[in-house]
């Protein structure tokens, strides 16, 4: 008599099991449809600097940004694209390496560069202003390269016409007009 109410238990677990796999599948699925980095250049004093960057979209993928990492490739990064654009502010908290954040209006100038921010810190981090993006770079990478507030910053096919990519077109920000 235990054998036959046990079937049904199993069947149930068996159809939730595929479920769950299901569901990872198709996270996974728009996940690998988009590609792991982009290319980044951003143009200070008439020379420009690439980096592959990482990008945050979702919000999940925003709130965590680079928290947790131990390093970060002096050729890397993330940008948090802001569709449309908007203030942001930022924080270092769970954040272990100091950040440069750059602040980018829809012209692709720089808004704000917050420069070395301190890890762990709560205070935020912001331009004041709506801004098509910010992009995090290894702290003190900006200064090292040059970079101010008069460089010019674009992301996706723009960054590397040489090398276009299907994958990157609905992430291209390639502004008209920069200083």
């Amino acid at each position: 008599m235990r054998f036959p109410l046990l079937a049904p238990l199993a069947l149930l677990a068996a159809c939730s099991a595929t479920a769950d796999k299901q569901d990872n599948a198709s996270t996974g699925a728009a996940t690998a449809a988009r590609p792991a980095t982009i290319p980044l250049i951003i143009t200070a004093n008439g020379k420009a600097h690439r980096f592959d960057v990482e990008i945050a979209l979702t919000k999940e993928e925003q709130a965590k940004g680079l928290m947790f990492r131990k390093s970060l490739a002096p050729d890397g990064g993330m940008v948090f694209p802001m569709s449309p654009p908007r203030t942001a502010s930022f924080w270092m908290e769970n954040t272990f390496i100091p950040l440069d954040m750059i602040f980018v209006r829809t012209d692709g100038t720089i808004a704000m560069l917050a420069a070395n921010t301190k890890p762990y810190s709560r205070e935020p981090v912001s331009a004041g202003v709506p801004v098509a993006g910010i992009v995090e770079l290894a702290g003190g990478r900006a200064a090292e390269l040059g970079i101010d507030d008069k460089a010019t910053v674009q992301w996706g096919n723009c960054a590397a016409p040489a090398r276009p990519d299907e994958a990157w077109d609905s992430l291209n920000f390639c502004p008209a007009n920069g200083r």
